[in-house]
């Protein structure tokens, strides 16, 4: 099922009189395909989870439209949209068996026991917990309880499926598993999902489709990798990449890219200061390169090596650098040459902080 989006905006009220009301969604205008995983990502605050529940219907927009396929369901009750919904916090009954937990919504809609049944062991086999039917989720590990929660949620064959940061309460390890189990279930079904989360990382591995928002606007649209390797501005820049991008503050003058006193990169643009942003994989070690940074210390990976350095021109604290771990460094230095990469390194308006073409 396709959603549109369409000018939606949602203003909340100030909670203090004479208060700031507060533009949790500014004017967002999206198109999902059909059958695609789309995640809205951001920091805390930025409108991805008030713009799911509106989506689920269980927050009304202040103005805006929401089609699924051609059917505006703007105005919609949320148990009418044919929705599955999977909470940050999996809301299991704990008093329910798993496979009452799974059946629970087909219970609510009259279906007849032994299809129920039926239905909720296609569910729990569809996310690999069928041998868990008979436990209750005190007796589950929260991977499982997670598992149970997406099969609850389709186990009503939902045209759409919501989830809003269904791993946060996750460990890393498992984490890494739910999010592959997540992928999979949703190629499987081919359920046209949108995934809410804060962690760029997460959204990359898995998303077709990612909405990089920022205060209540997206600020872009795109497949995970052109995102990562084309960023709109700044904003989108710093928040897409582990280590994250390194950024510096720099000029342009006579058809050079400065930072401090190097020219590191030749450009036709106009002279003007501006941000410079180089990914950490966009350094070459060079002994007569063309930027040099203060060496802090080296980190070996296994297949790489991280260079910790610093910069005065840095915005951060540390500079970091990813290069191969067959290149050889000097054992005794206290700086280091490098030359860059044009495709990793990125130029920001210095002012309006938006991507230099």
């Amino acid at each position: 099922m396709k959603i549109s989006i369409q000018h939606l905006t949602k203003i909340f009220p100030s909670r203090n009189k004479g208060g700031k009301e507060v533009h949790a969604v500014e004017d967002m205008n999206i198109e999902i395909p059909s059958g695609k995983l789309v995640g809205l990502l951001g920091p805390s605050g930025c409108g991805k989870s008030t713009t799911l529940f509106m989506l689920s219907g269980l927050e009304s927009p202040t103005s805006g439209k929401i089609l699924f396929d051609d059917q505006d369901v703007t105005t919609l009750a949320a148990e009418k949209r044919g929705i599955g919904l999977v909470f940050q916090n999996y809301a299991l009954y704990p008093h329910m068996t798993v496979e009452q937990n799974i059946r629970f919504p087909l219970d609510n809609m009259r279906i007849k026991k032994d299809e129920g049944n039926a239905r909720a062991l296609d569910a729990a086999r569809l996310v690999q917990i069928e041998d868990l039917m008979a436990r209750k989720p005190s007796e589950l590990s929260g991977g499982q309880q997670q598992r149970v929660a997406i099969a609850r949620a389709l186990v009503k064959m939902p045209n759409v499926l919501l989830l809003d940061e269904p791993l946060s309460n996750l460990d890393a390890r498992l984490r890494l598993q739910t999010r592959e189990e997540i992928k999979r279930i949703q190629r499987e079904t081919g359920i046209t999902t949108v995934f809410v989360t804060h962690d760029q990382e997460e959204a990359m591995s898995i998303c077709d489709i990612m909405v990089v928002m920022k205060l209540g606007v997206v600020q872009q649209i795109g497949e995970p990798q052109s995102i990562y390797d084309d960023p709109a501005n700044l904003f989108v820049a710093n928040f897409l990449g582990t280590p994250p991008i390194n950024i510096f503050k720099g000029k342009i003058e006579g058809g050079k890219v400065y930072v401090g006193d190097e020219a590191i990169s030749a450009t036709e643009h106009e002279d003007q200061e501006v941000y410079v942003g180089i990914r950490p994989e966009g350094f070459i070690y060079d002994p007569d390169g063309v930027f040099t940074l203060d060496l802090d210390h080296v980190e070996v990976m296994g297949r790489d090596k991280s260079v910790v350095s610093t910069h005065q021109a840095s915005t951060k604290p540390t500079v970091r650098c990813i290069i191969d771990s067959d290149v050889k460094l000097p054992e005794k230095a206290d700086k280091l040459k490098f030359n860059i990469k044009p495709n990793k390194l990125f130029l920001f308006n210095g002012e309006t902080e938006e991507r230099i073409r």
